[in-house]
């Protein structure tokens, strides 16, 4: 009897759907920071409402470099908490483990196998981190990672990756292996494009505003975490370094401290920062610190709450990322059945 080859994924085809965004973010911390907040998880959430949205918790990706096994469970569970917490809807939008979802590893190989090693060598992130780790501690999964990143997107036939200017390589990779299987094996493949989000407000640490807000942090009181208890945060944002002088104004080259903290209050309030500045003319510094202290335990202090009621059900939360998983994996089937056959697997019996 002749196999009669695989179709085409039905979700490749756009004409019926809104556009399919695909993200994930790493459980690399106990906590996420205000900078992931404002640059990535109040985008995420926004776009459930005009887009088919897939988000997820790219764990295999985390073991590219050295992860404690127990610690990595528990960051997995709490950076879900505080996703869902911050507004990703479970039951609307599939939002899952990677390592729930086989095709994540299987459709990983097939393009192994179309990749070039001289073209996976010229990823700028693995000379990064492998210099960060130390080019004998370096692993094959931390050289090929950029590929399970092209299989992550290409599975659910995603649309749109919103991207940031670190990963625009990688994305690019991703668009040409999709191009390139398409061409050799046939059409399989939607080709992602990017999505650029609006301008995202950067948000610099507390105690060094010439430093990207970072989980790396020479200083804990820099960092605004989202777990932070609501005193704490408070205090930090009081005891924020400013500069010379006293006028309240926005000036990055002169007054870094103070333009921060104006950054944070606009990007938490969504309020010009003219505006603000107007509010606080002929004030001091002491005022604009206790009035964005107010905002900010006033924003975040509801989502540490959500999130820690979250994570005091660990039973509940695994069966909403099950959930997402199946939703997941319904998606993703069909695409990896269509790789394997055009590919030349026979299809498995029973």
């Amino acid at each position: 009897m002749t196999q009669t080859p695989a179709a085409a994924p039905a979700a490749a085809g756009t004409a019926t759907r809104l556009p399919r965004v695909f993200s994930g973010v790493q459980p690399s911390a106990d906590s996420m920071h205000l900078g992931n907040y404002i640059g990535a998880v109040r985008n995420w959430v926004e776009m459930q409402s005009d887009n088919e949205c897939i988000y997820f918790i790219p764990d295999q990706h985390a073991i590219t470099v050295p992860q404690d096994p127990a610690q990595l469970r528990e960051r997995t569970r709490r950076t879900a908490a505080q996703y869902i917490a911050a507004g990703i809807d479970p039951e609307k939008t599939p939002f899952f483990v990677q390592s729930h979802v086989p095709g994540h590893a299987q459709l990983a190989w097939v393009l192994s196998c179309i990749t070039g090693f001289g073209e996976a060598s010229r990823m700028t992130q693995f000379k990064d981190k492998s210099a960060k780790e130390g080019s004998e501690n370096a692993t094959a999964g931390l050289f090929t990672y950029p590929v399970l990143m092209a299989a992550d997107i290409l599975l659910y036939q995603t649309d749109q990756v919103p991207v940031g200017e670190d990963q625009r390589q990688h994305l690019e990779l991703t668009r040409n292996l999709a191009q390139r299987f398409n061409a050799r094996f046939g059409e399989t493949f939607t080709v992602p494009e990017a999505k650029i989000l609006k301008d995202t407000a950067k948000i610099y640490d507390l105690q060094n505003p010439q430093a990207k807000m970072s989980k790396s942090s020479a200083s804990p009181n820099g960092i605004i975490w989202l777990l932070d208890e609501r005193k704490k945060l408070a205090k930090k944002i009081k005891s924020a370094v400013t500069d010379d002088g006293t006028e309240i104004r926005f000036d990055r080259e002169a007054k870094p401290g103070v333009s921060n903290l104006l950054t944070i209050y606009s990007s938490l309030t969504g309020r010009p920062v003219e505006e603000i500045v107007a509010e606080y003319e002929g004030k001091m510094y002491g005022h604009l610190k206790v009035g964005l202290a107010d905002v900010a335990v006033e924003t975040l202090g509801p989502i540490r709450e959500r999130a820690l009621e979250i994570m005091d059900d660990p039973a509940e939360l695994d069966r909403l990322l099950a959930v997402g998983a199946e939703k997941a994996r319904e998606i993703a089937g069909p695409t990896v059945e269509a790789v394997y056959e055009r590919v030349g697997f026979l299809p498995p019996r029973g």
